[in-house]
């Protein structure tokens, strides 16, 4: 059959980062990394002229519009991006028999469920990045039945920039920080994810049939307090952090209280056991040791 070629965009971000990291355990697959300068998801008009010249058999879609906040005026560029890019790409994929893994969040729910949030659970988005999402999710597979969209939340990496490096950073600054505890959530590290993405498309190159919406996030749930609190405990930092609600620290966007994801489907089907997000923290903040940024 020869080998496969994997297009994956999004090349500087955690996720298509992490994934470049991954490319020399899995020689069977040709991996091209392309960055905005190669493939600007802003420019869907072009995107299929560029997919057959790069003639991928697979895309691991990694781009996104991600600026929360900044969707709430910027919403045509969130629009393009996150909506008709993504439609875009489901549609070459299907025109050409290409293979399409794209990502998307816990933000399409509502945050007032009780209990994990199912593949299936109905999509209510309470910010406007959560709406073109959603709205990307539903034309996507409307167009192409066949990809696969790995919804996921509160992503980290040593990479990039999140929620890990920046608390880092504020408690090397300051001797106090004020951070929300009224938000649940599970968090991601990049590195697995992007560990069980390949495991995906491995498993559809042995022959199993996925395809549709998967969950992905580290096992445990957590507030961004305790998360930030363990990230303080694991450097051994003196910063005092205090707990606050969402209502003290108002943002343009607003943000799901509760956004744990079901993560079961994927674990079953793929056979996988999924670290627990403190094991991942500690390994993320190792990598952040040996490259000097801590």
């Amino acid at each position: 059959m020869g080998i496969k070629k994997i297009l994956v965009t999004g090349a500087n971000g955690q996720l298509g980062w992490s994934l470049s990291q991954l490319a020399v355990q899995y020689p069977s697959f040709e991996f091209i990394f392309a960055d905005k300068s190669i493939f600007d998801l802003s420019k869907p008009a072009i995107f299929e002229s560029l997919l057959q010249e790069i003639a991928p058999h697979i895309i691991i879609n990694t781009a996104a519009y991600t600026a929360v906040d900044k969707a709430e005026t910027e919403k045509d560029l969130a629009i393009l991006v996150n909506t008709t890019a993504v439609a875009e790409l489901a549609r070459v994929a299907k025109l050409h028999d290409i293979l399409l893994i794209t990502f998307s969040t816990d933000y399409v729910f509502n945050g007032l469920a009780k209990i994990p949030y199912l593949t299936e659970t109905k999509r209510e988005p309470v910010n406007f990045y959560g709406e073109t999402k959603a709205n990307g999710e539903v034309l996507a597979l409307e167009i192409n039945p066949n990809i696969l969209i790995i919804r996921t939340s509160w992503v980290f990496s040593s990479h990039g920039n999140n929620f890990v490096k920046t608390m880092y950073r504020l408690m090397k600054e300051r001797e106090s920080l004020n951070i929300v505890s009224d938000q649940i959530g599970r968090p991601t590290y990049a590195h697995d994810l992007a560990k069980a993405t390949m495991q995906m498309i491995v498993a559809i190159q042995e022959g199993k049939s996925l395809k549709g919406i998967y969950h992905y996030a580290n096992q445990g749930v957590t507030s961004w307090f305790e998360f930030a609190q363990q990230i303080k405990q694991n450097a051994g930092l003196s910063c005092e952090l205090h707990s606050i609600n969402t209502k003290q620290f108002p943002t343009p966007a607003a943000r799901p209280a509760y956004s744990v994801l079901d993560t079961q489907k994927i674990e079953q089907e793929l056979g996988i056991l999924i670290p627990h997000w403190e094991e991942s923290l500690l390994d993320c903040q190792q990598k952040l040791a040996e490259q000097n940024i801590i």
